[in-house]
């Protein structure tokens, strides 16, 4: 009943100015305030402190340098096995599987359009038609750094506005379409196996996405699609297990692979915590 009311009310509350107030909060260096914040989230959601490179929760100068914060560098050691895909966030798997033609698994009773979900565009999709995907959410307690799974080069990303439904399990399981409604950044990759997409998506209270190569990405100053393509020039290489973006506050990234180019760990199944750097599967040579 509580699920139910709390799904409803998001369809009524303004979706993008709340979003903005806690852009705001999270933002201010005045100490009484920002560690008050900072304590009680410590202790609402047992944040483990010891791997971060500053360990001391209120040295932060914001709240939101705080919940961005640096791991140690061996905190979250990345997989060294050949042909490993290395999982790019901290989180819980959503859903993993199979895209049936153009349709990726939500949660029971609900599905959505992988077309719809990369903007519409119907040649970009088809990359990835039958393919493989991955959906990996960030919970609030978890390292919210974005690395990369695999060595890739970038091709093109494309921010398209929408709305900022929460993305926790119970809205996933009532909101119909909901990764391909809410604000999003995808971006494309090239590697050596084919593409791969990493969709980047905004919830409540997370309408920022910040990436290596340009800064702030999501929220642009004005909410319209914004395509930005890569091939004309040197485009950004990463290897396996490089940072590539930040949520500020934290959401869910979604990875798409084209047919017969990988093969999910056994392990990789709805409700498994996963860590960044951590193998979840074997790309196909």
């Amino acid at each position: 009943m509580l699920a139910r009311l709390f799904v409803s009310l998001q369809y009524l509350l303004p979706h993008h100015r709340i979003t903005a107030l806690t852009h705001w909060l999270t933002r201010i260096e005045w100490s009484p305030f920002k560690d008050f914040i900072i304590r009680r989230f410590v202790q609402a959601f047992q944040v483990d402190m010891s791997s971060a490179v500053e360990q001391n929760p209120t040295a932060y100068p914001s709240f939101n340098q705080f919940f961005t914060r640096a791991l140690t560098p061996s905190a979250r050691p990345i997989t060294d096995k050949n042909g490993a895909l290395a999982c790019p966030v901290d989180g819980t798997v959503s859903e993993v599987g199979t895209i049936e033609a153009d349709r990726l698994y939500q949660a029971k009773g609900h599905d959505f359009s992988l077309t719809a979900l990369l903007g519409n565009r119907d040649q970009c999709a088809a990359q990835f038609s039958n393919g493989l995907f991955a959906t990996l959410y960030l919970a609030p307690s978890d390292y919210h750094r974005i690395h990369i799974p695999c060595d890739a080069r970038l091709r093109e990303t494309l921010y398209i506005p929408g709305r900022l439904f929460s993305v926790n399990a119970a809205t996933v399981a009532r909101v119909p379409g909901l990764f391909a409604r809410n604000e999003r950044l995808v971006a494309i990759f090239d590697t050596d196996h084919g593409p791969m997409a990493m969709v980047m998506v905004g919830a409540m209270n997370v309408g920022s996405v910040e990436t290596v190569w340009s800064g702030v990405e999501m929220p642009p100053s004005r909410r319209w699609q914004r395509y930005r393509k890569f091939a004309g020039q040197t485009p950004p290489e990463f290897v396996r297990g490089d940072e590539i973006a930040r949520f500020n506050m934290g959401s869910t990234v979604i990875l798409l692979f084209p047919e017969n180019t990988l093969q999910w760990d056994t392990f990789l199944s709805a409700g498994a915590s996963v860590r960044m750097g951590q193998s979840i599967g074997k790309l196909i040579t």
